[in-house]
């Protein structure tokens, strides 16, 4: 049991549904390809790069994936949206591997990309503005006849 105000960070976003329940959840690589839409190329450079935590792997060396794992690359995906460098995102794993100490550099990277994201919406609202003026004065330019 965790100590009075210490929390765990399991490389993870808001819990979702598993296909699995946990202790029963061991997936293969295709299995998780299927349910999170990434190849399994991906999936090994992912491990390869530092990006997944380890994998546990069967007695013959296969893959075993966990619940834990695609509640990571449910995230991980969700950080590639955002637009962060990969270099970035490898950084906050290894943050997280390191343990509880380095929550402020976490926070710090995910603030930081939160603030971008904020820019990047803004931009995107006054492309959409744009596109909207344009596309009325099109359709305001446009013969009676043809406008219904």
């Amino acid at each position: 049991m965790r100590g009075a105000g210490t929390r765990a960070d399991s490389c993870a976003s808001a819990p979702s549904a598993h296909p699995r329940p946990n202790g029963q959840d061991r997936y293969t690589i295709s299995e998780v390809v299927a349910f999170v839409g990434l190849t399994a190329h991906t999936l090994r450079w992912y491990e390869r790069i530092g990006l997944m935590p380890h994998i546990d792997r069967s007695h013959t060396g296969q893959r075993r994936y966990r619940n834990r794992d695609l509640d990571w690359l449910t995230f991980v995906g969700k950080l590639r949206l955002t637009g962060m460098p990969v270099a970035d995102m490898v950084r906050y794993a290894e943050l997280v591997r390191e343990g509880e100490h380095t929550f402020s550099e976490r926070q710090e990277l995910l603030e930081q990309t939160r603030r971008d994201v904020r820019t990047r919406i803004t931009e995107l609202q006054d492309t959409l503005a744009v596109l909207d003026y344009k596309i009325n004065f099109y359709a305001d330019a446009r013969p009676a006849s043809e406008r219904l």
